[in-house]
C-alpha cells in the first residue's frame, strides 16, 4: 500500500477511493478466527471425526505449511483487527482496511486455511470443503454482497466435487470452482476431468490459488531450505499445471473452459509458451489429439492476476509481455491480507490507457465471472 495513503484520514482516503476506477479484486483470503469455528458447518456425520482427529494436511508436518513464514500469518503487519483474530477474519476491518479505500466493486475470496483441499483423508476433506462453501456464503457473502465465493471441492474425490459444484451452481454468490492447483497427479490426468466437465456445464471458471500441498516437494529439486527460495518456485507449479492442461489435451476435450491462475505471475507466459509451440511442431504425432499449437488454447482459456506482477528493470518491457498475453487475459489481485499485497493503482509501472486500465481493473474479470 502507498505510504502516502497511509498518511490520509479515513475521510481524505474515502474520497480520493470515489476518484479511481471500480477494481475486482482477484484474490481475497478470509480466515477463520479459529479453526474449531468450523466445527458448526461440517455435516453432523464428520463433526466426531473432525472432534477426534482435527485437521491433518497432506504434509510430513501433519498439520502445518511446510515452510517458515516471513511474517505472522504471512500477513501485513498493519492487517490484524482490533477485534482479535488472525488477518482476514474481520469483515467490518476488511472492509475498512480493502473494500471500501480501494474501491472494491466485487471482491472474489479464496480460502488458504482451513484447507480442505490438502487434508491426508480424502472424504473428510470433501467434507471440509463443503462446510468452507457454508462458512464463505453465511458469514462472508450474504453479509456484504460485494464479495463473491469460490466453491471450495476436494479434486481427489471427483464424485463428491460433482455434488458440491451442483450444490451451489446457480447461486449467485459462487462466481468459480477453487481447486488445488497441486493435486496428486497432473491436473491435465482424465481422473479430474469430471469436474471440469461439471464446471462447463454450469459456465463456471476453475480458479486456482498458488496454493495447495500434496505431500510431495514443492520444487522438483526437492524441499526447498528458504521461504524465499519457496516463494520463487512457487510460481513453477503454475507452468507445470498449464503445461498438464494443454498437453492433456483438456482444451481441446473442453473448448469453453476457463481457467483463472491466481498469484503466479504472468512473465513467464510468452518465453514458457514459445517452448511449448516449437516442441509441439517437432513431436505433434505423439499428442495428435492436440488440433493446434499450445499458445492458441493458452490465450483462449486462460486467464493471469496481477500479483505478484513482475518488474524488469526497464519497466515498459511489461508492456510488451501483456502485449503478447493479451490485455483482455490479465486480472486484479491484491492478496490482502498478505504481506506481498498489491494496491491496484501501484502495481503496474508503466502508464496506461484508460481504456487498458478499465480492461484490468474490471471489464476482464466481469467477462470472465459473468459479473454485472
Amino acid at each position: 500500500m502507498n505510504v502516502q495513503d497511509r498518511q490520509l484520514a479515513p475521510g481524505a482516503r474515502a474520497s480520493a477511493a470515489r476518484t479511481r476506477l471500480p477494481v475486482i479484486d482477484c484474490d481475497i483470503h478470509p480466515m477463520l478466527k479459529s479453526p474449531h469455528d468450523l466445527r458448526r458447518y461440517i455435516a453432523p456425520a464428520w463433526q466426531d471425526h473432525f472432534d477426534a482427529y482435527g485437521l491433518r494436511m497432506n504434509v510430513p508436518f501433519v498439520d502445518s505449511s511446510p515452510y517458515p513464514k516471513a511474517t505472522p500469518a504471512l500477513s501485513r503487519l498493519d492487517a490484524w483487527p482490533p477485534s482479535g483474530g488472525p488477518p482476514g477474519s474481520d469483515l467490518a476491518f476488511m472492509q475498512e482496511q480493502l473494500l471500501d479505500p480501494m474501491n472494491v466493486q466485487y471482491g472474489i475470496l479464496h480460502i488458504l486455511a482451513v484447507s480442505g483441499m490438502a487434508q491426508r483423508n480424502v472424504q473428510f476433506g470433501s467434507a471440509v470443503c463443503a462446510a468452507l462453501n457454508n462458512w464463505q456464503y453465511e458469514e462472508w457473502t450474504q453479509k456484504d454482497k460485494r464479495l463473491k465465493g469460490s466453491i471450495n471441492v476436494q479434486g481427489e474425490d471427483p464424485e463428491s466435487a460433482v455434488a458440491e459444484i451442483e450444490r451451489w451452481a446457480g447461486n449467485k454468490d459462487f462466481v468459480q470452482v477453487a481447486m488445488s492447483g497441486r493435486a496428486i497427479e497432473p491436473l491435465g490426468r482424465r481422473r479430474y476431468w469430471p469436474v471440469f466437465e461439471a464446471a462447463v456445464r454450469h459456465n463456471l471458471p476453475i480458479g486456482i490459488h498458488l496454493s495447495g500441498e500434496n505431500g510431495h516437494a514443492a520444487s522438483g529439486a526437492g524441499w526447498p531450505s528458504f521461504y524465499a527460495e519457496h516463494h520463487h518456485v512457487s510460481s513453477m507449479a503454475h507452468r507445470a499445471l498449464a503445461t498438464s492442461l494443454v498437453i492433456e489435451g483438456v482444451f481441446e476435450a473442453f473448448p469453453t473452459l476457463k481457467f483463472a491462475l491466481v498469484e503466479g505471475g504472468f512473465g513467464w507466459v510468452p518465453g514458457w509458451t514459445w517452448r511449448m509451440d516449437k516442441q509441439w511442431a517437432r513431436m505433434r504425432d505423439e499428442v495428435p489429439h492436440l488440433k493446434r499449437p499450445p499458445s492458441e488454447y493458452i490465450k483462449q482459456n486462460l486467464w493471469f492476476t496481477s500479483q505478484p506482477v513482475e518488474e524488469p528493470e526497464n519497466a515498459e518491457d511489461i508492456r510488451q509481455v501483456i502485449d503478447w498475453i493479451g490485455w483482455d487475459r490479465l486480472l486484479i489481485a491484491t492478496d490482502y491480507p498478505h504481506w506481498d499485497f498489491d494496491d491496484p493503482e501501484l502495481a503496474f509501472r508503466i502508464r496506461m490507457t484508460d481504456a487498458e486500465k478499465r480492461k484490468i481493473f474490471h471489464e476482464n474479470a466481469k467477462h470472465l465471472y459473468g459479473l454485472t
